[in-house]
């Protein structure tokens, strides 16, 4: 009887196991990216990115910001010839399931999470993880929502009560937008029209609508502005783990991509049928343009307060500026968990 093959991606793991075993990749080499892969070995790319993630998960491969993925150092490569004993049953739990998924998404991303990668970084039988949670869809609700634990605006001093809506507003946008800078995958667990219902999410809602309570809002208006500055961060915060798959998916880091689209921006700019995106472009200099996401969210934040001002207070009053005015909503944010 014939021997049955190995899955695709494991095939192509070994191989490029081979090549870093034999010195054809060294450490700090690039590795081929998930595109690369799947053109010399006629995959699709989600089986390429199996493939990466399989040599993440031994230690082989890493990746590095604006270089892309590449072959670790020596010295954190697992020894080949020590198996790492498994974890006992005992020792396992939903919670332990769970920071483990959120330990490869951190590091890899969605794309790279599975139920198999969860037993892999456990050093458990496949199945294992089942006996916890049912499977991956229950697996991300239950990362989000132990992710939005985290949450944790600035807290004032006891009996310093909380600050103007502004001020309230702004710590909860910020905490938000930190929250997702730790955990860039978190902006892909669902879309915003389909919202997770997780309790440590509408602590977050908690938080931004108590700050709008007492200023005369409607209840649609109220819940309209709650939900406008969450996609400011989720809309910008996306982009986080979309660049590190673009670097991954085509070699390029984004300076090299930039450096790419050279010809065909001056082939725009030359033809005179953009006379205001040139004479933009051609005032930043030499240097051109660097899109940060940190400064887009502030300065977009800003415009968005300075917008809610006129709505909840319309005159002008001591609340319109960060930081002054009375005190609205409850004494105390949610529960940080």
């Amino acid at each position: 009887m014939t021997a049955p093959q190995p899955a695709p991606y494991l095939r192509i793991a070994g191989e490029l196991r081979r090549r870093i075993a034999e010195g054809e990749l060294a450490p700090g080499d690039r590795v081929p990216s998930t595109r690369q892969i799947a053109r010399e070995w006629n995959v699709a790319l989600a089986t390429a990115t199996k493939v990466l993630a399989v040599l993440r998960q031994e230690g082989l491969v890493q990746a590095r910001p604006r270089i892309g993925t590449v072959v670790a150092p020596t010295g954190r490569r697992p020894a080949p010839d020590r198996a790492r004993p498994a974890t006992p049953e005992a020792e396992l739990s939903r919670e332990r399931v769970v920071r483990a998924a959120i330990a490869i998404a951190d590091a890899e991303g969605l794309a790279a999470l599975s139920m198999r990668a969860v037993a892999a970084r456990l050093e458990t039988a496949t199945m294992s993880p089942y006996r916890y949670v049912g499977g991956k869809d229950d697996l991300v609700l239950l990362m989000a929502d132990t992710v939005f634990a985290e949450f944790a605006p600035r807290r004032h001093a006891a009996g310093s009560g909380p600050g103007g809506w502004r001020e309230r507003l702004e710590q909860g946008a910020r905490a938000l937008w930190a929250l997702h800078r730790a955990h860039p995958w978190l902006a892909h667990t669902g879309p915003l029209t389909r919202p997770l219902v997780l309790p440590n999410l509408v602590a977050y809602s908690e938080w931004m609508l108590g700050a709008l309570e007492g200023h005369g809002l409607d209840p649609v208006t109220a819940f309209d502005l709650n939900v406008l500055l969450y996609s400011h961060v989720q809309g910008l915060a996306v982009h986080l783990e979309r660049e590190t798959q673009a670097e991954s998916a085509t070699g390029l880091s984004d300076q090299q991509w930039v450096d790419a689209q050279g010809p065909a921006l001056t082939a725009l700019t030359t033809s005179g049928a953009y006379p205001s995106f040139t004479r933009v472009l051609t005032a930043l200099g030499r240097d051109g343009y660097d899109l940060h996401l940190d400064r887009l969210f502030d300065l977009g934040l800003t415009a968005l307060l300075d917008g809610i001002g006129h709505l909840v207070d319309p005159g002008d009053g001591p609340d319109s500026g960060p930081g002054v005015g009375p005190s609205e909503g409850p004494d105390e944010g949610p529960d940080e968990g």
